[in-house]
């Protein structure tokens, strides 16, 4: 039988071409090699969001129907609500016991998430932020997940999930599986105007939905090189947005855009033309099979709850040996 993965992504927005390029291409080759999880994580996004639960409820239909149109299939990948699943939050408090406030402080994501979060926390971090890794524990474990997917900033989540793990298992006996990260080669997205980061609150993403229209004004307004003033300046790709872009949309022509960039052949509203074209060449497909999708609501809805139901089935599973291990099967 194949391995059992687990991934997912929190309903904030949208999802754009960050996490098109950075995760969704490679779960759509995943769901072919393996047994495959996603999770709707949308009581993991209200630990940021608690004051704007709308937010939250809207977007989970939007990323469901970001999955099925990049090629996620629902009859090899189960797709599935968090909130639905209530043997989450049951383990999310047994593991709390498990980890003291100190280590939770002390791992590095949760440290950089916390400044990134200064306005909305300011000093005082909720209980529900700092313990985030805990339910992601839970989130893992409850599926017996084997291998989890992640970026490089994601690893100290996964190894705080493998000490819950085996203090768990050392206390009550062996019961939970150890979770293996899986790194993704795939870099971190920058966003239109050059930040590391690209997501709504920047202003700076090109969304898998976008329109034809939205996606033009995006790509026109990028930053190039600034110090190119004419089409014959020479020019430096390294710093150019539009040529970041061509590497990712246009790599058979990456090469020639570069160099003609450098040599001053090559002006900057062709440039940014021809990269329109091929994003628009990448994402139309997607955006039909969204519209067919957006046209169907009540297959959206099956395809959740049928997914949520086989989730429920293997939480539940889990949940009888846990009760069993800490001697909490009182009535079985």
């Amino acid at each position: 039988m194949n391995k059992r993965i687990l991934t997912g992504d929190r309903p904030t927005g949208k999802l754009h071409i960050g996490h098109y390029f950075g995760s969704l291409k490679n779960r759509v080759k995943l769901q072919n090699e393996y047994e495959t999880y996603i999770e709707i994580a949308d009581v993991q996004a209200l630990t940021d969001n608690f004051n704007n639960p709308e937010k939250v409820r809207n977007n989970v239909r939007e990323v469901v129907l970001d999955y099925l149109s990049v090629g996620i299939d629902p009859k090899k990948s189960t797709i599935f609500l968090q909130s639905m699943i209530p043997e989450i939050a049951e383990l999310t408090v047994f593991y709390s016991n498990l980890v003291t406030i100190a280590r939770l402080q002390r791992n590095p994501t949760v440290k950089t998430e916390i400044a990134q979060k200064k306005e909305l926390f300011g000093e005082s971090v909720t209980y529900g932020f700092l313990g985030y890794p805990v339910s992601q524990a839970a989130d893992i474990t409850a599926f017996n997940a084997e291998l989890i997917p992640v970026g490089e900033d994601q690893l100290p989540l996964i190894e705080q999930c493998r000490e819950i793990v085996r203090k768990f298992n050392s206390i009550y006996g062996e019961t939970l599986l150890e979770p293996e990260a899986v790194l993704s080669n795939n870099k971190r997205i920058k966003g239109l105007d050059g930040n590391e980061k690209m997501g709504k609150s920047l202003g700076n993403a090109l969304y898998l939905s976008d329109s034809d229209e939205e996606i033009t004004k995006k790509v026109m307004s990028a930053v190039t090189d600034p110090n190119r003033i004419k089409k014959d300046d020479l020019g430096n790709p390294n710093i150019c947005m539009v040529a970041y872009y061509h590497a990712l949309f246009n790599k058979e022509n990456h090469k020639t855009v570069c160099e003609e960039c450098k040599a001053g052949k090559r002006g900057c509203v062709a440039c940014k033309r021809e990269l329109i074209e091929k994003i628009k060449e990448e994402l139309t497909p997607i955006r039909e099979k969204r519209k067919y999708y957006e046209d169907r609501p009540e297959l959206v809805d099956e395809i959740f709850v049928t997914g949520t139901e086989k989730a429920r089935k293997v939480a539940k599973e889990t949940m009888k040996k846990v009760k069993k291990a800490m001697k909490l099967d009182y009535f079985e």
